[in-house]
């Protein structure tokens, strides 16, 4: 990702949010999650965006799947220069005097046993949006859900 150009195309945010979505509540996949997508630009990013998608969707669906009602929440705001997506949960959370530590490679604030996953998700998150200009950083309280954000400048 370091080594390789960005080739950047217009991209539906809403489709490829909806798609990934569909993907995740496949039969035996997470059948009580309830999404819930808001109307989302289009932005201008290479391919690999979907893998940020991906990766904080099925974290949010992942994190909240011990919920009798998990609810993710997908929305995007538009700012002067940029665009800010924020992807939500209602599930385990997340202490924020740890909030530092969740980009990092192999940094897990929940155990293997509790919740499974490799550590390495968040830090290709901030990887891919800051190769294509923009920041993440989340917000959390412990058993009451988590919103991570992400933003990409406008094009």
């Amino acid at each position: 990702l370091s080594r390789k150009e960005l080739t950047k195309t217009e991209i539906a945010s809403t489709d490829l949010v909806a798609q990934i979505c569909n993907e995740l509540k496949e039969p035996g996949r997470n059948p009580n999650v309830e999404f819930k997508i808001h109307t989302l630009p289009k932005i201008k990013a290479d391919g690999v965006i979907k893998q940020v998608w991906e990766n904080l969707i099925s974290n949010a669906v992942k994190y909240s799947a011990n919920r009798p009602n998990p609810v993710v929440e997908i929305k995007a705001e538009s700012r002067r220069h940029e665009t800010i997506f924020s992807i939500s949960d209602n599930g385990a959370g997340f202490d924020m005097r740890y909030a530092s530590k969740l980009f990092g490679v192999f940094q897990r604030l929940h155990s293997e046993e509790e919740f499974e996953g490799t550590g390495v998700g968040l830090a290709i998150v901030q990887r891919i949006v800051t190769k294509h200009g923009g920041r993440v950083w989340a917000n959390g309280k412990v058993n009451e859900g988590a919103t991570f954000y992400f933003s990409l400048p406008k094009n």
